[in-house]
């Protein structure tokens, strides 16, 4: 049996390529139903990553902080201890000066020594109660990481739900939409996935609907219908810049067609 050669793209008639983009468009419309059905779930679980994260980075560098304050205060407590040291040490010299001048210099070392036990004493209270602040922030940071620890894995199971449910038939649309794709000349194709970009509703290309473009519903001028009927040439609308194609293209029955039978 002969293998059936497959034609270039860029000798597709204009009725096979708008087929062709036509079918591309409905693939690609059911991929984004897909996404609408995940609705914002990818951003809002992305969110909590982002908040989970930056909450644990948060909580270890309030830990860091804490450390260096603990660190401060046990320097501080050697500084008191060497300070009190040379007091004693300061006061035994007192007993044993020849004169008031000697005496004077250790009133005033001791003086200076019992002024850096003070202020050492200070410095220990506000790094103590620093400590004591930012233990309380761990608390309500690790109760609020909790708190998003358990959303996102709720987010998570929602959003693992959808995708497992959708995933095959999902990759089976891709799978699809990139061999039709490999059918419709790389010009033509760019041009479509433009269109449909910059388009509200994602649709790069529509059928004629009561004589109006199906996408922004201003009515087309009857030659333009003819020339659209007759799939000769790639119709443009001139307000919305959607690729136009008549309904039985996309095998719709138009209305006027059912107007008829009914009378």
């Amino acid at each position: 049996m002969a293998r059936e050669v497959k034609k270039d793209p860029s000798e597709l008639s204009v009725e096979e390529k708008l087929k062709a983009l036509y079918q591309l468009q409905t693939m690609l419309s059911e991929i984004d139903k897909i996404k609408t059905l995940r609705g914002e779930l990818p951003l809002e679980v992305q969110d909590l990553e982002d908040e989970v994260t930056g909450l644990s980075t948060r909580i270890e560098k309030i830990k860091g902080e804490i450390e260096e304050l603990k660190s401060n205060v046990a320097t501080k407590r050697i500084e008191i201890e060497a300070a009190k040291a040379s007091i004693d040490k300061y006061k035994a010299q007192q007993d044993n000066v020849r004169n008031n001048r000697e005496y004077d210099v250790l009133t005033k070392e001791i003086e200076f020594q019992t002024l850096e036990v003070e202020l050492c004493e200070k410095r220990i209270r506000e790094y103590t109660a620093s400590v004591e602040a930012k233990q309380e922030e761990i608390v309500k940071n690790t109760e609020a990481l909790e708190e998003r620890k358990k959303d996102l894995e709720m987010k998570k199971n929602e959003l693992d739900e959808i995708i497992s449910e959708t995933k095959q038939e999902e990759e089976r649309l891709r799978d699809k939409t990139k061999a039709l794709e490999a059918t419709i000349e790389p010009r033509l194709l760019q041009a479509f996935k433009r269109i449909r970009k910059n388009s509200r509703n994602g649709l790069g290309i529509t059928y004629v609907q009561r004589d109006a473009c199906g996408g922004c519903f201003n009515k087309i001028p009857p030659q333009k219908q003819l020339d659209i009927r007759m799939r000769k040439k790639i119709i443009v609308c001139e307000y919305c810049g959607r690729i136009m194609i008549d309904p039985e293209l996309a095998g719709v029955v138009p209305e006027k067609h059912l107007e008829t039978k009914i009378k």
